[in-house]
């Protein structure tokens, strides 16, 4: 059994099923390509400028002052490690699938389903969040245009009860009213208090958050071509509106406002890590898409690179706009760039930073939505899941079923979950994917022959530089952090412990193997962000893998195709 369940995918059969369209058991003829490098570029735009950039950049920069840009270039070139390998990847097994199939491929059986289950939670959850965001961004701007949604069908239960329990107890106190309460939990007071019951259950819904997704929807579902299309669009938009705000901020830059740059140090930087990350959460997503792709050994590589870059310069550019408009302690709210410009007596351009923010976050749920569907898509083919989720519509070449049931699961909770509780998932899974397609590159490598591909990431030789390396970095926090290491044991540091194992048994492995240096610098510096969320994260997300253990072994084991070919 232990040899079955690490049972691998072999390249040219991929290749061969995916040419020959063996992939469909439903009659549709294979998807629709049409997507190009401009196209795949937008729509990794797209997925990364979306809440990101108007919301969580201010308690990012609030945490680490204008040295937060520093935390976003490390972020960057971690995901720019892991982004090389999965342009590598898709240009070597140019198919639906992403890192499940890139694992399938490298690790075995198992792994896909681990990565593959990965990914279910990574843009269901996300898509949840962002539908909640997306949400909150609609009902302000309804608000500001005069247009009030009443309070209980524009959020979550718990949040209405929490907040009407919180504004009784100012109430309470001597000396409050319902007019000094603040105009947010003015807001969940009301909806609690004037939501229907039904036999004594407050109904209280966001549907505007159930709305965006069944728009959506409709357009993943309708074509991969009205897809694009309105991805494009919408990058234009949101595009237009960010170099404005560069633009005309960089008018109002006070440079003593950068001074000091890190106030808080390194710690108060890394604070925003699982902010800044999930800012960066999406450009892998256009990977699904490689059946779509008019040449996808050429553009897939390109398209991710190009909006990486692109995206990366944005982010540090608004970053010091924001940081040198106004003092950084200004900073935490959740609509950092309407303040900026509110603070210079500019309102008008808060109007059209709220417009954007809506076509931003929309962008980001569609390719979410797109992506899903098409790891489900790719885990049917392979009998992990039934043959139902690959169906393909014989008019439209999208993934019917799967699309729709993708719609369901992430309108139906988005009507009644809080955003904190399905936020923290998202980055972990993120990351622990791009811990695999760093290692599946290693694998690759190492592979006599090799497979061919129309880009490979650069081979540097760490053999001696990957262990040199990581000594002097425990030599550097030895030195410059007494105590350190011995604080880890005393303080829960269960997350860096198992980073230092992993980093340490790469560094042997380096030595051994001779591992390409991208490779091993992306597996570490993303295996290194995993460690900093949580323990309540880790949790979580190893809960989620135990379940999906668990119906691999029921279900996926033996309808694997591989198994029945035994």
């Amino acid at each position: 059994m232990a040899n079955n369940i690490f049972r691998k995918k072999s390249i040219p059969v991929i290749l061969e099923e995916a040419a020959s369209g063996l992939h469909d058991s439903h009659g549709g003829s294979g998807l629709k390509k049409v997507l190009g490098v401009r196209d795949l570029t937008f729509m990794g735009i797209a997925a990364v400028i979306g809440a990101g950039i108007f919301s969580s950049i201010g308690k990012a920069c609030f945490d680490g002052g204008p040295g937060v840009i520093f935390l976003y270039i490390f972020t960057a070139i971690a995901c720019g490690f892991a982004a090389l390998c999965y342009a590598q990847f898709a240009s070597t097994v140019p198919v639906s699938g992403s890192a499940y199939t890139y694992s399938y491929v490298a690790f075995g059986e198992i792994f896909a389903w681990i990565i593959g289950w990965d990914l279910l939670m990574e843009y269901a959850i996300g898509n949840i969040a962002v539908a909640i965001s997306w949400s909150d961004y609609f009902t302000g701007l309804m608000d500001k245009a005069g247009f009030h949604i009443t309070p209980w069908l524009t959020m979550d239960y718990v949040t209405a009860h929490n907040g009407y329990n919180e504004a009784q107890g100012l109430l309470a106190q001597a000396g409050n009213t319902f007019g000094n309460i603040d105009a947010t939990l003015a807001s969940r007071y009301t909806a609690w208090t004037e939501a229907p019951q039904l036999f004594g259950m407050h109904l209280i819904m966001d549907l505007p958050a159930f709305c965006i997704v069944l728009l959506i929807t409709a357009i993943v579902y309708r074509g991969i071509s009205e897809s694009r299309s309105a991805s494009n669009a919408m990058v234009i938009i949101k595009l237009a509106v960010i170099f404005m705000v560069i633009v005309l901020g960089g008018y109002y830059v006070q440079p003593e406002n950068w001074s000091p740059f890190s106030p808080n140090g390194f710690t108060g930087i890394m604070k925003g890590v699982s902010a800044v990350f999930f800012a960066y959460i999406g450009f892998d997503a256009i990977s699904t898409t490689a059946e779509e792709c008019k040449n996808p050994q050429r553009d897939l590589p390109r398209g991710m690179i190009y909006s990486l870059i692109i995206c990366t310069i944005l982010y540090v550019l608004l970053a010091l706009v924001l940081t040198g408009m106004i003092p950084y302690t200004q900073l935490n709210v959740g609509d950092p760039l309407a303040l900026i410009f509110d603070a210079r007596g500019l309102k008008w351009i808060a109007g059209i930073i709220g417009v954007s923010a809506v076509v931003a976050t929309a962008s980001v749920l569609l390719v979410f939505q797109l992506g899903q569907p098409r790891i489900w898509m790719s885990m049917s083919r392979d009998g992990l899941l039934p043959k139902i989720f690959s169906r393909i519509h014989p008019k439209f070449k999208t993934p019917s079923f799967s699309t729709l049931l993708t719609g369901a699961t992430v309108a139906i909770p988005a009507l009644f979950l809080n955003l904190d509780v399905v936020l923290a998932l998202t980055s972990i899974g993120t990351l622990f994917a791009f811990v695999l397609v760093c290692g599946g590159v290693l694998v690759l490598d190492q592979q006599e022959g090799g497979a061919e591909s129309k880009f490979k990431v650069p081979y540097v030789n760490g053999k001696y530089l990957i262990p040199v390396l990581f000594i002097a970095s425990i030599i550097t926090i030895a030195t410059l952090v007494p105590g350190y290491f011995s604080g880890l044991l005393r303080q829960e540091g269960f997350p860096m412990i198992l980073f230092f194992v992993v980093a340490t048994v790469v560094s042997v492995m380096a030595f051994i193997k001779s591992y390409s240096l991208i490779p091993v610098l992306g597996l570490i510096s993303c295996f290194y962000l995993m460690a900093q969320e949580s323990h309540s994260n880790w949790y979580r997300f190893l809960i989620w893998l135990v379940i999906g253990l668990v119906v691999y072994f029921t279900y996926g084991y033996k309808n694997s195709r591989l198994h029945k070919q035994i």
